[in-house]
């Protein structure tokens, strides 16, 4: 009877044992796999916002698509409203962080997720710039919001373009920083050439090495400043900014390089420029074929 008392005793000690390993356990694989220094960066970027007045918005446009924004605490109606689009190189919290204090001074300042971003999401098959733009003015509509110039770089570039065509009596001024939106068919395979692979393998980076060649390829002059960031944040970024979505964002780069180049891009009436790199100057022969600088 004792020696069975006995084994009960030393049976649920061993029990509780294994259970606490277990969780502890659970708890070391999930801090091997949680970008906790980009996400301590992500919430510390969040604070900074609100100390620009500005607050996160969540807009369900229907039952597939949710779209979300950075919006002011109070708009200010003497103020213009600005929206600025990110690229591929972050979201809404990461891609102006040194643009969006200044600005939100000047002006009500609303930056959304692109779908696929951030906490942007659609259960919709439709990956083209046009769903984008409409996406993002439904949910600026939503907000109230009639009129806005438009600050936008990289893909977001693209987006930009699109919501100025579609929108022309909604966007009153156009801003493109480093967009290919005038490519022609034979300046892309050039491209695609000399970079010997797709586009979505840089894109969407899997490894610090591609991240790497990503931020290179995204200035007129190569820096070495991020060989000096160590691997595993590099990698701790990789998982924050594109694993989330990963599918959808490859089948978002394919849509955009798959397409053939527009060779009568509809002329904007809204007072444009577009920002070119140094160095981009067949780029900027095409901006001035379609007249905009």
């Amino acid at each position: 009877m004792e020696s069975t008392k006995l084994w009960h005793v030393i049976s649920l000690y061993l029990s509780t044992a294994l259970a606490i390993f277990r969780n502890l356990l659970h708890l070391i694989l999930n801090i091997n796999r949680t970008p906790f220094l980009t996400k301590s960066m992500d919430t510390l970027l969040s604070l900074y916002f609100r100390l620009c007045d500005l607050s996160p918005c969540a807009i369900d446009l229907d039952d597939k698509t949710t779209i979300h924004f950075w919006v002011p605490n109070h708009r200010r109606f003497h103020r213009p409203s600005l929206v600025m689009i990110h690229g591929y190189g972050g979201n809404s919290l990461w891609q102006f962080l040194y643009q969006v204090g200044p600005l939100s001074r000047k002006f009500n300042v609303y930056i959304p997720d692109l779908l696929f971003f951030g906490k942007s999401y659609s259960k919709a098959l439709e990956r083209s710039e046009a769903f984008q733009a409409k996406c993002m003015v439904d949910g600026l509509q939503r907000l109230g919001v009639e009129k806005f110039s438009v600050y936008a770089i990289s893909y977001g570039g693209f987006v930009a373009y699109k919501v100025a065509e579609m929108w022309p009596d909604a966007v009153e001024k156009v801003v493109i920083v480093s967009s290919g939106i005038v490519y022609t068919d034979e300046q892309r395979d050039e491209h695609l050439k000399r970079l010997g692979r797709h586009p979505s393998e840089i894109l969407v980076p899997k490894n610090p090495v591609d991240l790497k060649l990503l931020v290179n390829l995204s200035m007129s002059k190569p820096t070495s400043i991020y060989e000096w960031i160590p691997d595993f944040l590099l990698r701790e970024f990789i998982i924050m900014m594109y694993d989330h979505c990963r599918k959808e964002k490859v089948e978002l780069a394919e849509h955009l390089v798959g397409k053939k180049a527009d060779s009568n891009l509809p002329v904007l009436t809204q007072a444009l420029r577009f920002k070119i790199k140094a160095g981009d100057i067949e780029e900027h022969r095409a901006c001035c074929k379609y007249g905009v600088t």
